[in-house]
């Protein structure tokens, strides 16, 4: 069961993190973005079925070929994203389509993995496969930010409604 539970997390947060990367959002460096990805490792981290027990040596290279690819994917996700500055000097970010080709090689890459793996009769848990969505949305995360705060400002939360307004007193009776 735990498998079929990992598989749900693992379908819940691509389809969230996907459908939500091509939508324009302010960056806030402040906030914790790594917090996702560890939760997800610590997830992953805790199945003992991560390696093959017949296969420890292939079954170590394929999970270090996905930790490569996501690591890879992150990268190259968040180097194709557009990042700019509003008026009010906001920083904001949009992923373009070159962010999606990169969704997409990611994807067959990870299918070739899975595939290799079936081909050498290794047992494949999606422990992998969450560890390798942990170390995307981690290097995805850790480049945009870096590139937020070489903009300057994105550490100031968004202006809310009313901010600049003169302040009334109220007077006594």
């Amino acid at each position: 069961m735990p498998g079929l539970v990992n598989a749900l997390v693992i379908v819940a947060v691509a389809a969230i993190v996907i459908a939500r990367q091509f939508r324009a959002r302010a960056i806030n460096t402040d906030r914790r973005w790594w917090l996702l990805p560890v939760i997800l490792a610590v997830v992953a981290l805790r199945e003992p079925g991560i390696l093959d027990a017949h296969h420890r040596v292939e079954s170590a290279a394929l999970l270090a070929v996905e930790l490569l690819t996501g690591l890879a994917t992150g990268a190259g996700w968040a180097w194709t994203t557009r990042i700019w500055t509003a008026p009010d000097g906001v920083v904001w970010t949009k992923s373009t389509k070159a962010s999606g080709a990169v969704w997409a090689l990611g994807i067959a890459l990870r299918i070739g993995v899975y595939g290799i793996g079936a081909a050498l009769g290794l047992h494949q848990d999606s422990s992998a496969l969450m560890l390798g969505l942990a170390g995307t949305l981690l290097v995805r995360g850790g480049i945009l930010v870096w590139r937020a705060q070489s903009f300057g400002t994105a550490n100031r939360p968004a202006p809310a409604y009313g901010d600049g307004m003169r302040s009334v007193r109220r007077e006594r009776a």
